[in-house]
């Protein structure tokens, strides 16, 4: 089970915004924050590029505005994109950040969630490393766990919600391959932080 830090050691966790656990690789694609905005929403996504294809380097590439475009007949479906999300965590469990978490990243686009709407302006958006309807790793569940639970110790998150979930119809990620029970297992948080779908984890606070 993953529990939270006490206070001081969340400070130890952070520079800033920065997670010092994370490979920290800098996005030029992000701004500032709307003025008072309560960054309580955590927005898990799946990626791969190309799709299926794990370790290529692209994912980081994509975000740091660095793609062959020509790499791959793939790459112009998405060519001249640009996006970005505060953490990729990879296969292998390694984790990447590319935007500090005072600022806003790109990876939610047209959104609403708990009626509000631009869940980009209040959310922390987390990448794994795979497949739209596909499995994911053990240890990708372990980190992200580590992790929901370190963001949480330094803002005020009420939320946890796929992409699927803020623009259905739109994104089907992180998919039906994703476990929700596993990951709100770990937490043991109130099931009321997560989607109603999802909701169902043995031993779960309700």
């Amino acid at each position: 089970m993953t529990t939270l830090p006490d206070e001081p050691a969340a400070r130890t966790l952070w520079d800033a915004g920065w997670h010092r656990d994370a490979l920290r690789q800098p996005s030029p694609n992000f701004g500032p924050r709307p003025h008072g905005a309560g960054i309580d929403l955590i927005v898990i996504h799946s990626i791969s590029l190309p799709p299926g294809h794990y370790g290529s380097g692209a994912v980081q590439q994509l975000f740091a505005n660095t793609l062959d475009w020509d790499a791959h007949p793939y790459f112009q479906s998405i060519r001249g994109l640009q996006v970005s999300s505060h953490f990729f965590l990879e296969r292998d469990g390694t984790l990447w950040q590319f935007v500090d978490c005072d600022q806003r990243a790109w990876h939610a686009g047209q959104s609403s969630y708990r009626g509000r709407t631009q869940c980009n302006d209040d959310s922390i958006g987390i990448e794994l490393e795979g497949l739209e309807g596909q499995t994911f790793e053990p240890v990708q569940y372990e980190v992200l766990a580590r992790l929901c639970a370190d963001i949480a110790a330094r803002y005020p998150v009420a939320h946890v919600a796929g992409h699927e979930h803020i623009a259905p119809g739109r994104k089907q990620d992180p998919g039906p391959g994703f476990d929700w029970t596993r990951l709100q297992s770990l937490l043991a948080w109130p099931l009321a932080r997560f989607p109603i779908e999802t909701r169902g984890a043995p031993g779960a606070t309700r």
